[in-house]
């Protein structure tokens, strides 16, 4: 259902009118005021409800995120929940959004009964719409790649998840990549099936990926477009109709984002948004009959959904990553190397599920000066530029008070940051603190499991724990990588091919890097990111992962051919 470019910029001259609170004081500045708003029409897309540099404005204006079921946008609902500018904690809220209750779910349980087990497509049934999606994911990967689109988005998420504008540039990008890459037949390709010979003239098997039907998404607030796109395309792609529940803080951007999909041809029925907050998703998935459920998130979530949904989840939960600094230095490699460690442990305020939660440094790497360097780079950091910023699932207080639990471990220190942010209209429900690095000796972070969960826990903050080794030492940082419990992301910096061996045979992390350029975070489109050690591990972004997260094998033997005077044998 596409919007007709005569209401579109209909409605885009709306949203900048009220933008530039227009008030005709004389025909001469309305006539100003208006033609300050239509020289920026171009710059809010056609299918576009907001302008993001409006929202948080205006307490008498508050935009509200509607739900979608069975193809209506719906908004009607009493209850909202307001969220609050994450800079500005004297602002209006951004925006608000429907708060749906349990006794609003019947629509979005019928919703999910109609669906078909058999889903919406699958290589047997309606398989154009393998060709549409390959050419609404080509639409939608074009419209990302336009710069004033790409500016829409990362402004968007900005408001709502503070990061630097190169972070948020960097979510769209990969966003867009994603889309293209899926353009034209790459859809059906993803469907792609395989023939055996059978055991006579007549028979043959055919291995088919299929759908699982009605699903659901729960999506995270850190990536508010990337990590929910990918997965929502990936589920339409192989033919389920999936419910998506966006995080709570970041809803607007796939309310946006699902607008432009239905402006390039998508139907309206073949995704439902829903806005709640977790006890009424939960119960959604308890009565609505949903196969699968996707979730991205903390770790206590992802196991109260495995209970939930008796197991039917793939979860790409918390990650306390890890990455190891080999023993071969060379000096000239040292100011990458920090630069890529302070990126990996800060940017986007530490709030990636990849971020670097500790780091094993050789001896040799802290001879060179490699900690000064990486602790030079984070006090470049600044709330001006959002290079650092808000911390929305922390406190403050929660994480200085983290960091004193480390530090009363013997041998411990403060290596830099510690100090909560000055001068600023952070709301109090969130944290704000300077990138922070504590060091624990290796020997005592292994010496009880009470020390070893305190340097295990993951804060989604600026935060990372520093520990030293050295040759002798090197299977004591592989008893630590063993201990953790949870495996994305890791990165093994070092051109070293033995020591690269011995570390990646002996651990498990399903995104792990190698060699000297390793990282832990910044993973793009072009390859697999998910955790291992888990049945329930979904991954992101590849034909591959699509494939393992949103369809299941199906074989169908077909056996033809009855021998000419065939008799029938003794009954066995």
């Amino acid at each position: 259902m596409v919007r007709t470019t005569a209401v579109s910029n209909a409605c885009k001259l709306q949203v900048l009118l009220r933008k530039y609170s227009l008030r005709s004081t004389s025909l001469f500045s309305s006539l100003r005021i208006i033609k300050m708003a239509t020289r920026n029409l171009s710059t809010i897309p056609a299918w576009a409800t907001i302008d993001p540099s409006n929202l948080g404005q205006s307490s008498s204006d508050v935009y509200t995120v509607p739900n979608l079921v069975s193809g209506q946008w719906s908004s009607s609902s009493s209850n909202k929940i307001s969220i609050p500018d994450p800079m500005h904690k004297s602002n209006p809220p951004i925006f608000e959004l429907v708060n749906t209750q349990v006794e609003d779910l019947k629509p979005f349980v019928e919703s999910m009964k109609s669906v078909p087990k058999s889903g919406m497509h699958n290589p047997l049934k309606n398989v154009k719409r393998y060709l549409d999606y390959g050419e609404i994911s080509r639409l939608a990967g074009a419209e990302l790649s336009k710069p004033e689109v790409a500016e829409f988005y990362a402004d968007c998420i900005i408001k709502c998840v503070p990061k630097s504008k190169a972070q948020a540039l960097g979510e769209v990008k990969v966003t867009a990549a994603f889309l293209n890459n899926f353009g034209g037949d790459q859809v059906r390709f993803l469907a792609r099936d395989f023939g055996v010979p059978g055991d006579h003239d007549g028979q043959h098997s055919i291995g088919y990926r299929w759908p699982f039907g009605p699903v659901a998404i729960i999506a995270p607030f850190n990536f508010p477009l990337e990590i929910p796109v990918l997965q929502l395309m990936g589920a339409l792609f192989m033919g389920n109709k999936p419910v998506l529940k966006p995080a709570e803080k970041g809803a607007i951007v796939m309310e946006q984002f699902i607008r432009m999909l239905h402006s390039f041809g998508m139907d309206m029925q073949d995704v439902d948004l829903l806005n709640c907050e977790g006890k009424v998703a939960g119960e959604l998935l308890r009565i609505a009959p949903i196969q699968l459920t996707q979730f991205t998130g903390s770790s206590r979530v992802s196991e109260l959904l495995s209970e939930q949904t008796r197991g039917k989840v793939r979860v790409e939960d918390a990650g306390f990553d890890w990455k190891i600094l080999g023993p071969d230095v060379l000096l000239e490699d040292v100011d990458y190397v920090a630069w890529q460690c302070d990126q990996d442990a800060y940017a986007a305020s530490g709030q990636k599920c990849s971020a670097q939660s500790i780091m094993f440094v050789h001896e040799n790497w802290k001879n060179a000066g490699l900690l000064e360097k990486i602790k030079a780079n984070a006090s470049k950091r600044s709330l001006e530029d959002l290079t650092v910023g808000p911390v929305l699932t922390e406190t403050t207080d929660s994480i200085l008070s983290h960091m004193n639990r480390l530090l009363e471990i013997p041998g411990s220190k403060l290596l830099f940051g510690g100090k909560a942010l000055k001068n600023h209209e952070i709301p109090d429900q969130y944290g704000a603190v300077e990138p922070t690095a504590v060091f624990i000796p290796l020997d005592e972070m292994l010496s009880s499991d009470q020390n070893f969960k305190a340097c295990g826990t993951e804060i989604f903050a600026p935060f990372q724990v520093v520990t030293e080794y050295n040759d002798d030492t090197i299977d004591h940082v592989l008893e630590a990588c063993e201990r953790m419990s949870h495996h994305l992301t890791a990165a093994v910096v070092s051109n070293d091919i033995k020591f690269q061996s011995k570390i990646l045979s002996n651990t498990v992390n399903g995104t792990t890097y190698v060699g000297m350029r390793a990282r832990t975070t910044g993973a793009p489109q072009n390859h697999w990111f998910g955790p291992a050690g888990d049945p329930r591990g979904a991954g992101i972004g590849t034909p591959e992962a699509i494939k393992v997260v949103w369809s299941c094998h199906r074989e169908i033997i077909h056996d033809l051919l009855i021998d000419e005077g065939w008799t029938q044998p003794q009954t066995s």
